[in-house]
């Protein structure tokens, strides 16, 4: 063991550590990046170039979750370095610790769209058909649209998996043609399509769900005009200029979101009826952040989120917003929904529930290996120092080396003398993810932090 007060002669020689790391490196095919223990711009940059690399050659599921904790590691690796503050006087002035932020953003959006496809994303988008079958009201012709739409998706869905769904008996009935496509909705999501072995049969019916989506877009409906107009004598068009996006809608969604009009942006969310229109609502709002929260913005997502829509809560954890903790407390329990676990668990943790913290510690000793490291975590960001003997329990005891890592991670996060003296014991550790969380942790020690 070694902590803080421990002679220097104790401390692990550099050149044991890169032999480790040599070996790790051996063992697994590439060695890991690594960021030192005092990060500068050019280390921060030179880790971020490394990050990316491994994002370009990320295979699967599995590849992408360890570049997301390396993303981590450098997040918070800026939020510690010393780096030199721009001349708020001088607006051209270099911005070293921004820059390296949003590299990390820009990477963060990257590794978003390298992730799936996933069964569950057909599944939502044929759900969100159905409700605008269901709730829509349709002219005469726009039931004949809506009808050859659904049972051209019907036969894309056949030819893709195994679930057959006749609609062409039901084509002057919404309700019927909804509920045909709630049943392919079930088939899907029962048929075991797994993200990395059935990645192209998923993207072919994200493909097809996104046809179907256009088709219904297009079907007539009574209310097109009025929603126009209610939108025109908001005010909503008035941002446009010259625009190129179509419909025109998109571009003034656009304008409202650099300018800042949660409003307006939940007026469009509100008024327009088109699943493609909502996705860009939605994603207007997350890429704003804090910047998009409103008590009325707030109170849509809660809403959605009451639902178990993982969007939503994503967009609450990016909002910080203490508000929805009651709700996703309630989802932390939620084992048999492990995909809502995991988004449940970080938007807690950005949003920094301490309410949350003895329900996430309970979730460190769940049977599901791949959903725990993601309760660490949350733990983590919240930052509890009640946290510390769990963490460091799972860091002493699971399993899984994720886990481990993860729990080692967290605690260095809370960073108290206790729980940095916990991941320091480790520093013999023959697990390469483990023995950097303890030397990151000894370094921690090192440079004196207050006993908490």
């Amino acid at each position: 063991m070694s902590n803080g007060d421990d002679d220097p002669a104790d401390a692990p020689d550099p050149a044991d550590a890169a032999d480790d790391t040599e070996e790790a490196a051996d063992a697994e095919g590439a060695a890991a990046p690594t960021l030192p223990d005092e990060p500068t711009e050019e280390s921060l940059t030179e880790y971020l170039d490394e990050i990316e690399a491994l994002l370009e050659d990320a295979d699967t599921e599995a590849d992408l979750d360890d570049v997301e904790a390396l993303l981590d590691d450098a997040e918070a690796g800026v939020a510690e370095a010393d780096l030199p503050e721009p001349d708020e006087d001088d607006e051209d002035a270099d911005d070293p610790r921004g820059d390296l932020e949003d590299r990390i953003a820009g990477l963060r959006d990257e590794l978003e769209e390298a992730r799936g496809p996933y069964a569950e994303d057909v599944v939502a988008a044929v759900e969100a058909a159905a409700e605008t079958v269901s709730d829509t009201e349709w002219t005469a012709d726009g039931v004949d649209d809506v009808a050859a739409a659904v049972e051209s998706f019907a036969g894309d869905v056949a030819d893709a998996v195994d679930v057959g769904v006749d609609v062409a008996a039901e084509s002057e009935d919404p309700a019927s043609l909804a509920a045909a496509l709630e049943a392919i909705a079930e088939g899907v999501g029962d048929a075991g399509l797994d993200p990395d072995d059935d990645a192209e049969t998923i993207a072919d019916l994200i493909a097809a769900a996104d046809a179907l989506a256009d088709a219904l877009e297009n079907a007539e409906e009574w209310d097109d005009l009025e929603t126009n107009e209610q939108l025109r004598a908001q005010g909503f068009y008035d941002v446009l200029g010259h625009y190129k996006d179509y419909p025109v809608e998109w571009s003034a969604l656009k304008e409202h979101e650099t300018r800042g009009n949660v409003d307006m942006i939940l007026l469009a969310l509100d008024s327009l009826g088109s699943d493609f229109m909502e996705r860009h609502c939605l994603e207007a709002l997350e890429r704003m952040g804090k910047r998009g929260k409103t008590d009325a913005s707030v109170e849509e997502l809660l809403g959605r989120a009451g639902k178990r829509d993982q969007f939503a809560i994503r967009i609450l954890g990016k909002m910080a917003a203490e508000e929805a903790t009651e709700t996703l407390v309630e989802y932390v329990d939620e084992d048999s929904n492990p995909g809502l676990q995991k988004v449940t668990f970080k938007a807690l943790g950005e949003i920094g529930a301490a309410e949350a913290v003895q329900p996430l510690a309970n979730k460190l000793a769940m049977d599901d290996d791949q959903v725990r490291p993601h309760a660490a975590r949350a733990l983590g960001l919240i930052g509890d120092t009640r946290a510390v003997e769990p963490l460091a329990d799972a860091l002493a005891e699971d399993d899984s080396d994720d886990v481990r890592a993860a729990a080692g991670w967290a605690l260095r996060q809370i960073g108290t003398r206790d729980a940095l003296e916990a991941v320091a014991e480790h520093a013999d550790e023959r697990v390469y993810i483990v023995q950097t969380e303890a030397e990151k942790a000894i370094a921690a020690l090192d440079a004196d932090v207050p006993t908490a």
